[in-house]
């Protein structure tokens, strides 16, 4: 009879725990706990780092087209500005604002599962190859997007010359007092 009880309580105290933390939930330290696991710190600031480079070039490249050149010493000016702006980057800050976003989306258990999988081995290898990764295909990526965007300026610069060419003449009309 004793067994039965202590395996009833057993089942009792399983049966309940799985589902509280089935609809549970995710806690400002759950979310927490999973962004230390992610490096989240240190991962943002890699990205910003690793994207500082193809922000620099989209810069010179816009410069380039505006104005034709860029002055001799450009880049070593641009790569200053850019250092400050990651140095001085408030990454506290919006890693705490960004947890209400987490617990509105996550729930508690699968902030434990991410903290799983990025805890193991391979959720380590992507946390550390990400950013390279993500910085090599936006290079891969950059002319393609170039040149669509180029396209669909072109597209719409010829809309608008269209659009003006059909409406019908107006005067613009001044506000009525």
């Amino acid at each position: 009879m004793k067994l039965l009880l202590i395996a009833l309580a057993c089942l009792a105290f399983t049966v309940s725990s799985v589902a509280q933390s089935t609809d549970e939930p995710a806690s400002r330290d759950d979310v927490i706990l999973y962004l230390r696991t992610m490096h989240s710190h240190d991962m943002f600031k890699r990205v910003m780092e690793v994207q500082s480079q193809s922000m620099q070039q989209l810069f010179r490249d816009q410069i380039l087209q505006d104005k034709g050149s860029v002055p001799p010493d450009f880049n070593q000016h641009l790569q200053k500005m850019i250092d400050g702006l990651l140095k001085n980057m408030p990454i506290d800050e919006i890693t705490q604002a960004m947890i209400p976003t987490y617990q509105k989306h996550f729930r508690k258990n699968d902030i434990e599962a991410m903290n799983a999988f990025y805890s193991s081995p391979v959720g380590q290898k992507v946390i550390e190859e990400l950013p390279v990764v993500m910085q090599e295909g936006m290079q891969a990526a950059m002319p393609i997007l170039t040149n669509y965007l180029s396209d669909w300026k072109n597209h719409a610069q010829q809309q608008m010359k269209q659009m003006e060419k059909t409406a019908p003449n107006s005067e613009p009309q001044s506000p009525q007092q």
